[in-house]
């Protein structure tokens, strides 16, 4: 599988110390494993818990990951 990142999860990911980049990384890199759930209300949208942090994504095509939003567990879920 692919995975894309959206301008803001890129953005977020840089503004962050080196150990929750690393953190996001392997957990990233280790989907669809983990602790994933369907967002309800949306199509086709999920989120992956990392620790304090929320990652939002989907799946564009059967071979594609789209990282859409990066950021803690209150803040994420704005604007999904």
């Amino acid at each position: 599988m692919t995975i894309h990142y959206a301008k803001r999860a890129v953005k977020a990911i840089n503004s962050m110390d080196k150990p929750t980049k690393q953190r996001l990384k392997a957990a990233i890199e280790g989907l669809p494993a983990g602790d994933v759930k369907h967002l309800k209300g949306t199509n086709g949208s999920y989120r992956l818990r990392v620790g304090w942090l929320r990652v939002v994504f989907s799946y564009p095509s059967s071979d594609e990951i789209l990282i859409e939003k990066i950021g803690p567990r209150g803040d994420v879920y704005k604007e999904v």
